[in-house]
């Protein structure tokens, strides 16, 4: 049921990057999934616009640019340098996209990166990596470096073209099921979380090895109403750390970054805001069920000054960060009740709506009222639902991906398996395609090719050049073990884990057998 349909124009902010040559001339704005791109008006012209998704944008004096939407972070660092890339959670990668991948390396070589790990009473074994799990992969020193984290409790720092460590593997005291980020503005930092209670400053510039310079303890905060993992990947931004752990509480922390007398890069955080991720509304609204559950399991999201975010309890909640800059407080400008988990992170286009997925699983009447994948207007906060889509055949079903944007088409795929694509202006369903679940690896779309892997450890690639008809597939690998973790492309390169144990690069160039490939499952958890 279409609720409300809200279009606001927004301008966008050309810079020049690189060898990607943009000016502000003579031209139009294609806007139609919320993702700006340059189509020329001269009939003079002679060279094809720049793909947009590779120029980053000016933050145009706020901490993300609205208009960056679907478009690499960094211009001081090249790559895909958080959990969906960029502070909107919109960037996929960087093509070409092998047109008929098969493996290059795997990692470990020999054995699996596997590591016990206690959820309550129960302790049982983890491998590989799950979700969300995707791989920064950026340019440094002539370098492509892939930098994750793993289920063998450590973050891996690795050379894309071989699949040699450029670095040992830094060790946490528990398994890493998030994403790891990259400081966008090159000081050579990466920024995780762990299962242990903590989320690390890791700096990469030490020679040898990676260095913990400071870490942030989720019982730092109070009150919680949860747990102390740490699974979202946080964002950088004008030196601020902004971050939410399953503690339930979201974090600012100013960084202070530097350089010592030395060269090499120094830190000094101090917290400067923290907020429950809850309210006494939806404790009153859960009615006891699983009433006091507020993880902040999703990667914040950012446009403009307002940052996003939402619980295991289904509140999401926009809080204006402006007032940082000079010292002040931030205030809260959004909130809305899913109704259940939401893991997923806030998917944010260039026009200021928001696409949250929702898991289906505490069965009350909301989740029916609003559905389990939705558009929101937070302009609108008495009445943001603009479009709405139903997922309960089942108990779970929802969404555990975080949706993509792609020529006006949301794509996401269900718990269960089932892939599809939506209007992005109505929420109508324009088609779909079942795959073996679960399925909670977020969908990748570079260069018109949609990336989805299933749970029985099988990569698929689709063509979507026209978003809005079935997709056709156009390759497949077969890695083995559930993908959970979602892949990053670079440069003729998909870089993913599975939960069989290992990680892959894949190109058009791979000559090996997958070790892993007849294992299948693992996944969901």
């Amino acid at each position: 049921m279409v609720l409300a349909v809200l279009l606001v124009a927004a301008t966008s902010q050309l810079v020049d990057v690189g060898d990607e040559d943009v000016t502000g001339g003579a031209g139009t704005a294609d806007t139609r999934d919320g993702v700006r791109r340059s189509t020329s008006s001269s009939a003079s012209t002679t060279t094809a616009p720049p793909d947009l998704t590779q120029v980053p944008a000016d933050a145009d004096g706020q901490f993300v640019n609205p208009a960056s939407s679907g478009r690499m972070w960094s211009a001081k660092v090249p790559g895909s340098l958080t959990f969906r890339g960029n502070p909107t959670r919109t960037y996929y990668g960087r093509g070409d996209v092998p047109k008929a991948p098969k493996v290059r390396w795997y990692y470990p070589k020999t054995g699996g990166m596997c590591s016990p790990s206690t959820v309550g009473r129960e302790t049982k074994v983890w491998c590989g990596s799950g979700w969300t799990g995707q791989p920064a992969v950026f340019e440094r020193d002539g370098r492509t470096w892939v930098v994750f984290g793993a289920y063998d409790r450590a973050v891996h720092f690795m050379d894309g073209e071989t699949g040699e460590d450029i670095l040992p593997p830094l060790p946490t005291g528990d398994i890493i099921k998030g994403s790891v980020t990259v400081d966008p503005d090159g000081y050579p930092l990466v920024y995780t979380g762990s299962r242990d209670n903590y989320y690390r400053v890791i700096a990469i510039d030490r020679g040898g090895a990676a260095q913990e310079m400071w870490k942030l303890s989720a019982s730092a905060v109070s009150p919680t109403l949860w747990n102390d993992d740490w699974d979202g990947a946080g964002l950088v931004l004008d030196d601020f750390l902004f971050e939410g752990g399953e503690n339930s509480q979201f974090h600012a922390v100013k960084l202070n970054r530097g350089y010592g007398a030395d060269g090499k890069v120094t830190v000094d955080p101090k917290l400067v805001f923290n907020t429950p991720s809850w309210d006494q509304q939806v404790i009153h609204d859960l009615a006891g069920n699983r009433a006091k559950e507020f993880s902040i399991e999703n990667s914040v999201s950012m446009s403009g000054n307002t940052a996003y975010w939402a619980n295991s309890g289904g509140l999401v909640m926009g809080w204006d960060m402006g007032p940082l800059r000079t010292g002040g407080t931030p205030t809260q400008t959004f909130r809305f009740w899913t109704g259940d988990d939401t893991d997923a992170s806030v998917v944010i286009d260039a026009d200021g709506f928001l696409y949250v997925a929702v898991e289906y699983e505490r069965a009350n009447a909301r989740d029916a009222e609003v559905g389990q994948l939705m558009k929101l207007d937070p302009r609108n906060p008495t009445n943001p639902l603009v479009w709405k889509y139903d997922d309960r055949g089942s108990n779970p079903a929802g969404f555990w991906a975080t949706p993509a944007l792609h020529g006006g088409v949301v794509i996401a795929p269900t718990d269960g398996g089932k892939v599809v694509g939506l209007d992005q202006q109505t929420g109508a369903e324009l088609w779909s395609f079942k795959l073996p679940g679960p399925t909670w690896q977020s969908p990748v779309v570079v260069d018109d090719v949609l990336i989805q892997g299933d749970c029985n450890g099988v990569l698929h690639g689709y063509d979507v050049a026209d978003p809005r008809v079935r997709p056709k597939e156009i390759w497949t690998v077969d890695v083995g073990g559930c993908i959970e973790s979602t892949p990053t492309v670079w440069k003729g390169r998909i870089y993913f884990g599975t939960r069989a144990g290992r990680f892959f690069s894949l190109g058009d160039d791979g000559t090996l057998a997958s070790p892993t490939a007849t294992r299948a499952g693992g996944g969901g958890e």
